[in-house]
C-alpha cells in the first residue's frame, strides 16, 4: 500500500496521540477538517488503522513484573499447535505470544504483579496447558525502549 507524506504524518500524529481532534490535526497538517476526517476513514476502511487504545502505566496498576517465557511443545502437529494457541490466547497475563523459529516454539510476554504472581501463573495456568514439553523464563531488569509506533 502506498502512503503519501500527509498520510505518513497523519499516522505518526495519531500513533502518538489518537485523542487529537480532527480540527487540531487539520491545523497541523494544513488540511480542512473534512479532508482529515476522510483520510482517517480511508485508513480505517483499508484496515491500516485497526484500533484505538489507551496505554496504561504498568506501575500505576501494580503490574510491572515482565517475564519472557520460551515454550517448547512436545510435538508439532497441527492439533497441538492449534490447541496451545487457543489456550494461551485466553490467559490475561499474556500480553503477546509469537510462534518463533529456533530452539523454542513460542515466546510469550507475560505481565503480572510480582514474582509470586508469576509463579502462580506458571504453576496454575501456563503449565496446565497440554503438550508443553519445556519452558524457559527470563525477567525484565529495565525497559530500555518500548514503543507502539510503526514508522512509515
Amino acid at each position: 500500500m502506498q502512503f503519501d507524506e500527509i498520510d505518513k504524518k497523519l499516522l505518526h500524529l495519531l500513533q502518538n496521540d489518537s485523542k487529537q481532534t480532527n480540527k487540531a490535526l487539520s491545523n497541523i497538517l494544513g488540511l480542512s477538517v473534512t479532508a482529515v476526517y476522510e483520510r482517517i476513514r480511508k485508513l480505517e476502511n483499508q484496515g491500516v488503522i485497526i484500533s484505538y487504545v489507551a496505554l496504561i502505566d504498568k506501575s500505576k496498576v501494580e503490574k510491572d513484573f515482565i517475564a519472557f517465557c520460551h515454550i517448547k511443545l512436545t510435538q508439532h502437529s497441527q492439533d497441538y499447535v492449534m490447541k496451545f494457541e487457543r489456550e494461551v490466547a485466553k490467559l490475561q497475563e499474556v500480553l503477546e505470544c509469537y510462534h518463533i523459529s529456533g530452539d523454542y516454539d513460542y515466546i510469550l510476554k507475560v505481565l503480572v504483579k510480582d514474582m509470586k504472581a508469576f509463579r502462580e501463573f506458571m504453576v496454575n495456568k501456563l503449565t496446565s496447558i497440554d503438550h508443553i514439553g519445556s519452558t524457559h523464563s527470563m525477567f525484565m531488569i529495565n525497559e530500555v525502549k518500548h514503543t507502539t509506533e510503526i514508522v512509515l
